[in-house]
């Protein structure tokens, strides 16, 4: 007898009556029409069922810090590191793993199962480093977090820097990160590409470098990270993300670049909320969106991704981890308002976010994790639409959240209630 037994579930892919089969926490079956035994069966009733959110690049160690220690009253990029500065010497341990834990919860109410965190290891302490993993101990009976060593204040620019971020992977950090566009000088943010690619070859690990995330169409760090890549044969565990750099580019220089990091089987993530609120600083108007060049990356063959990036931070006063209204900003940001440009949204913040993170057992098929997410809606399109609610939220087969439907009642003489998904 099985454990589970979904029916009626339309798909992301557009299949509809589908059954979808639970055992010891995976995924047996899926097939149309499919009845069998089981402890619980559940009727999704049409509703969509989709693989679990996925954050490709989210700051964990600052998240819910907003006022800590004063507002970014600017809401500038250098502003927002500038008050982090500040902080840095009142973080505790404790405070750092009590802010994640909440936000882990709020991930999982959304949906939201993985999560690829940046922490920061500029500080010789590594007290973030510290807070982190045993946070993501903590979180690992509900939620898959990555840490990437990340050296905020640059892994040249600042003394010891290099040292710190090898500490921190040594203590358990997964992923190597970089910061090239803020080193002194492009030189050394070049040469800190190199370094860092060297690194994560030497120790097997992949890389995710917050890359050209500038106005200046001269930051061009992603052609050295692609080239690096390449080098080094890192094909497939190489993420840009950021990018805004390449928003403003010469089309010339672009239709070259982009070319270059799909050869290198190198990824993007995009962080549509945080770009456009950061980016065109500078411009008085029209200013810049910021935001790279999202659909034609996609053209391109490269997996491109969408990350929520901040949430209630120094760099970002707002958010709820909600997945869905990253897509729905990244859909308006990139005019990708096409069927299949939207269908192509929901993927950046689930399969694609997924395969940036080099997930195993992501999906709907057998043999997959029995996560999956049940949304009030009846395809992707729909559920960005409506951000929808998040009926039931499941991991390995075990029930984690529920929410109940959204059903507004009017008080109007035609109508007694109606449904946001008619």
């Amino acid at each position: 007898m099985l454990d589970l037994l979904i029916t009626h579930a339309t798909l992301p892919d557009g299949r509809t009556n589908m059954g979808v089969a639970v055992q010891d926490g995976r995924i047996t079956e899926v097939s149309e029409g499919l009845q069998a035994p089981a402890h619980e069966t559940l009727d999704a009733a049409g509703q969509l069922l989709t693989p679990p959110f996925c954050d490709p690049h989210f700051h964990m160690d600052a998240t819910l810090s907003q006022g800590l220690p004063r507002v970014n009253q600017s809401g500038t990029l250098l502003e927002g590191i500038a008050v982090w500065g500040e902080l840095k010497p009142q973080l505790t341990e404790a405070a750092l793993v009590e802010r994640a834990l909440a936000y882990g919860e709020w991930a999982v109410a959304k949906g939201l199962l993985a999560i690829r965190s940046h922490v920061d290891t500029s500080d010789p302490s590594l007290l973030p480093v510290r807070a982190m993993l045993e946070a993501r101990r903590l979180m690992a009976p509900y939620l898959d977090v990555q840490l990437v060593a990340f050296p905020q204040d640059g892994v040249l620019r600042s003394p010891g820097g290099l040292d710190n971020l090898k500490r921190a992977l040594d203590l358990g950090v997964n992923v190597v990160g970089g910061i090239p566009h803020f080193e002194r000088t492009y030189e050394q943010g070049t040469a800190s590409v190199k370094l860092l690619c060297e690194l994560a070859a030497e120790r097997g690990l992949p890389v995710d470098m917050h890359c050209d995330e500038s106005d200046d169409p001269l930051s061009r760090h992603i052609e050295t990270l692609a080239s690096e890549a390449q080098r080094l044969g890192l094909q497939g565990r190489v993420n840009g993300s950021h990018l805004t750099s390449m928003h403003s580019m010469d089309n010339y220089f672009v239709s070259k670049l982009i070319p270059l990091i799909a050869e290198a089987g190198v990824s993007a993530v995009a962080n549509p909320l945080i770009n456009i609120t950061l980016q065109g600083r500078h411009d008085t108007y029209p200013k810049r969106r910021g935001m790279t060049r999202v659909p034609e990356l996609m053209a391109a063959g490269v997996t491109v991704a969408f990350g929520h990036d901040c949430v209630m931070d120094p760099w970002y006063p707002l958010g709820s981890g909600d997945m869905l209204e990253v897509a729905h900003m990244g859909l308006h940001v990139a005019q990708m308002t096409s069927q299949t440009g939207m269908r192509q949204c929901f993927e950046a913040v689930t399969t694609n976010a997924a395969k940036v993170m080099g997930l195993q057992g992501y999906g709907i098929a057998p043999g997959c994790d029995a996560s999956f997410v049940l949304l009030q809606a009846r395809d992707p399109i729909d559920a960005i639409r409506l951000r929808a609610t998040r009926l039931k939220v499941w991991r390995k087969g075990h029930l984690l959240a529920e929410t109940a439907p959204s059903t507004p009642h009017l008080n109007l003489p035609r109508w007694a209630s109606i449904s946001p998904g008619h």
